[in-house]
């Protein structure tokens, strides 16, 4: 199986996720999302050059559309298109800049960033010297490392921090290629994550025949026995990442 590339160099990571932003040997506490001089602080602590910024779930959100059968032509009218499609499929208000990576025929992943956001963003590290080259959100970065190696059907759970032990995040799956992607905003532990998430996807993905044989975890310490033994990966964070 295929990485999927949204967006080769070495770049210096910046990590953000709910509690916390991470860049190099530099961790600090955050509420919400970073204002410009939380983040300024955070670019500055790394060496001059390109970054690439690993993002939590939520605040990259994504989508698989399975039903495109036509995709405009031209750059623009493409642009425009997966836009509307994006912001129909997560029912968003605010524009989003989107980016598009066709999987399948008929099967486009999109994922996006709200646009003012994005545009901040990168405006401040262009401005330090740490131009963005790579925007991700943490499901992706974190498929793209797995992909490569696994020759197995099987999910992935992405969980990001909430309180009280608690998690928000994504689920995806697959087999050849990515087969399926959900995300949840309400947070639960991980036997709520287990009982009313990963089971019936599991058998979602069996009345469909592509039961998983694998299940990896990012983000909790344990996880329910279950139908899976999941591996958990540990949560290492590099400083640099390959583009």
């Amino acid at each position: 199986m295929s990485p999927l590339k949204l967006g080769s160099h070495a770049a210096s990571v910046l990590w953000l996720e709910p509690g916390r932003i991470k860049g190099g040997t530099t961790q600090r506490t955050l509420e919400g999302l970073p204002d410009d001089d939380r983040l300024a602080q955070c670019l500055n602590a790394l060496p001059q050059g390109p970054t690439a910024w690993i993002l939590d779930d939520l605040w990259a959100p994504a989508a698989l559309l399975r039903d495109i059968v036509e995709v405009p032509s031209g750059q623009e009218a493409q642009e425009a298109f997966f836009r509307w499609r994006f912001g129909q499929a997560l029912a968003l208000d605010a524009p989003h800049a989107v980016q598009a990576l066709q999987v399948d025929p008929g099967v486009w992943l999109l994922a996006g960033l709200p646009l003012d956001q994005r545009d901040r963003w990168l405006s401040l590290a262009l401005r330090l010297g740490r131009p963005i080259h790579k925007l991700i959100p943490r499901w992706l970065w974190l498929y793209n490392r797995l992909a490569p190696a696994r020759t197995l059907p099987g999910v992935l759970l992405s969980l990001g921090p909430a309180v009280n032990g608690r998690h928000t995040g994504t689920l995806a799956a697959w087999g050849r290629t990515l087969f399926l992607l959900r995300q949840w905003a309400e947070p639960l532990d991980v036997e709520g994550w287990q009982a009313e998430r990963l089971l019936p996807t599991l058998a979602f993905l069996q009345r469909e025949n592509r039961s998983p044989q694998e299940l990896w975890v990012w983000g909790a310490p344990r996880w329910p026995e279950g139908p899976l033994q999941a591996q958990i990966l540990q949560p290492e964070i590099p400083d640099q990442e390959i583009l």
